[in-house]
């Protein structure tokens, strides 16, 4: 029996919201426009926009000048650390500990977590590119996956939609493979990458653009709504932004929706099941459990968006066992938990650019260059040792007093004041084909600390995505060659899935129940009531950041859940 706090109609909304990141915020937004009283729950904490302890401190106000202690990652980053770069004293507080959220492993998978109002949101990368139909036709052309349910003329203006609300800094190229947005004035490449630009353009036919940031480098109040301001080029977004800078739940989507008066906000709230009446064929709610006193209470609504995470999402899903669902809620297709996705990296290339001593830059800005993907995408750049691309992400700087230095006393601080040569460097972020192989699933047999079933992970890179690590890895060496650069010096160091934090699928879209979860309006073949907006509804990766995507697709499902409750379709 679930304990129940109040009477039921206290705990009665017309829409709930699992999760308050990037889509949650966007579902919790458009629901609560629409005029759904609109209950959004949180397994984390409450984080309201404001809340970001170490957004005013400077390297010296750390003990360890923003270090972690090498004994507080063994006991509790373990994981999350693997790549050793991603911890730090300024952002600890955003990612769970490992030793308290345990998941397990047949095959490694670094899953990276922040359990608090606004999840990742607060600590995304925020580069946004759309997709095209080479990525959404990807799958029916080459066999791998099923068909995507939509195409790029489906999204398409909801991408416009919810561009304009974010505010993206970017420059229009007119590349097919990578649509132009609706940009704010771009934050501007310096010097050499403007040199790298022309020339990789001009030799090899490559595009390097700056990199499509949701940071507003020009601020209009009545479009820019929530708690938000211009971007003040600070480079510390990872901690949360005092401005509202970035787009975030807790400083956009949250806030908006709160002053309809239509918002509720729940955390320390896991959503563990989503409960069903087999005869009305429908959802009618959410059991929660509170975290402290594993306590359990249920929460009703007509409609439930699923804005968990891929993992979480897909959690919840598995965990909604019941006669009419005994593998999970909405699996008849089997695929529910399947078809892990993420970005595989850490290849890439660095090199020095000579000349340019009689230039710099002054400040920061909050991203760098990006290279659109050149690889498979017509006859002409077709290749036959492996299927789809990749693209890259880099930044020109000029060596500064951290490259050490020769001698001692005056003529070492004269050197290290004099700026250092310019540097050049790029990461490829590579497509994972969807496969039926990765997966995640639920062990029921082993209980996590609140009695919930733990996740494990099984999923790998294949040959497809080796072959093409190879390639990458040459092609940047070509193109800092092409742009005149020198010491070129390459890398590839095989990520596992996850690290990349672009993870995707678990209860992919497509046209068919039998071989997919979720139809072309992200809703439950087989619950029509219940939707998945975030990064489980993916069919397959691409190679853009995806979370612009997320957006857009939720922004559109609201509006189709709007008209089909309104048609009592629904």
């Amino acid at each position: 029996m679930y304990f129940n706090s109040n009477g039921k109609a206290e705990r009665t909304y017309d829409a709930i919201v699992i999760g308050t990141g990037i889509s949650g915020g966007w579902a919790a937004k458009e629901l609560c426009e629409k005029g759904f009283k609109t209950l959004v729950l949180d397994r984390g904490r409450m984080v309201t926009h404001g809340d970001y302890p170490t957004a005013a401190l400077d390297p010296w106000d750390f003990p360890l000048r923003n270090a972690m202690p090498r004994e507080e990652i063994a006991r509790h980053y373990y994981k999350q650390n693997r790549l050793g770069w991603l911890i730090r004293d300024d952002n600890d507080h955003w990612f769970v500990k490992d030793d308290e959220h345990t998941y397990d492993e047949d095959q490694r998978f670094d899953w990276l977590r922040g359990y608090h109002v606004g999840g990742r949101s607060i600590m995304w990368g925020r580069h946004c590119y759309r997709w095209s139909d080479l990525d959404f036709g990807a799958n029916a052309k080459d066999g791998h996956g099923v068909d995507w349910p939509i195409r790029y003329a489906d999204i398409q203006p909801w991408y416009d939609y919810v561009e304009k609300f974010v505010g993206i800094s970017g420059m229009k190229e007119g590349l097919p493979h990578l649509p132009d947005g609706q940009f704010l004035r771009p934050f501007g490449l310096n010097c050499v990458e403007q040199h790298m630009r022309d020339r990789i353009k001009t030799r090899l036919g490559r595009t390097l653009t700056q990199g499509r940031v949701a940071n507003l480098s020009e601020y209009d109040p009545a479009v820019h709504k929530g708690t938000r301001g211009q971007c003040q080029k600070r480079d510390r977004c990872v901690r949360g932004c005092p401005y509202g800078a970035y787009f975030s739940s807790n400083s956009a989507t949250l806030p908006v929706a709160e002053a309809t008066g239509n918002l509720t906000v729940r955390p320390d709230s896991i959503v563990h099941t989503i409960m069903y009446d087999k005869d009305a064929r429908r959802a009618t709610g959410v059991v929660v459990r509170d975290p402290e006193t594993g306590e359990d209470t249920e929460f009703f609504a007509k409609i439930i968006f699923c804005n968990a995470s891929t993992m979480g999402s897909t959690f919840i899903l598995l965990n909604s066992r019941s006669e009419a669902f005994p593998n999970g809620m909405g699996n008849g297709s089997g695929e529910l938990g399947h078809n892990v996705m993420d970005h595989h990296y850490g290849m890439g290339a660095a090199a020095t650019m000579p000349g340019f001593e009689d230039k710099y830059y002054k400040g920061r800005r909050p991203g760098g260059f990006y290279i659109a993907r050149f690889r498979n995408i017509d006859a002409a750049s077709q290749r036959g040792d492996y299927l789809r691309g990749f693209g890259y992400q880099g930044g020109a700087t000029r060596a500064n007093w951290n490259r050490g230095g020769e001698g001692v006393g005056e003529s070492l601080k004269k050197e290290l004041a004099t700026p250092g040569p310019w540097q050049v460097s790029m990461t490829a972020f590579g497509e994972i084909l969807p496969s039926h192989d990765n997966r995640m699933y639920l062990n029921f047999d082993k209980p996590d600390k609140f009695g919930l079933p733990t996740i494990v992970f099984d999923a790998g890179l294949g040959e497809n995505e080796r072959a093409m690590r190879e390639d990458a890895v040459n092609s940047a060496a070509e193109m800092l060659d092409a742009a005149g650069c020198t010491n070129i010096r390459t890398w590839n160091e095989e990520t596992a899935p996850g690290h990349c934090i672009h993870e995707m699928g678990t209860a992919r879209m497509g046209r068919d129940p039998e071989t997919s979860v979720l139809n072309a309006n992200n809703q439950l073949h087989e619950v029509p009531n219940v939707f998945v907006t975030d990064g489980a509804c993916m069919t397959s990766s691409a190679i853009q950041n995806p979370s612009i995507t997320y957006m857009a697709l939720t922004a559109r499902a609201v509006d189709f859940a709007h008209r089909e409750l309104n048609k009592q379709n629904i």
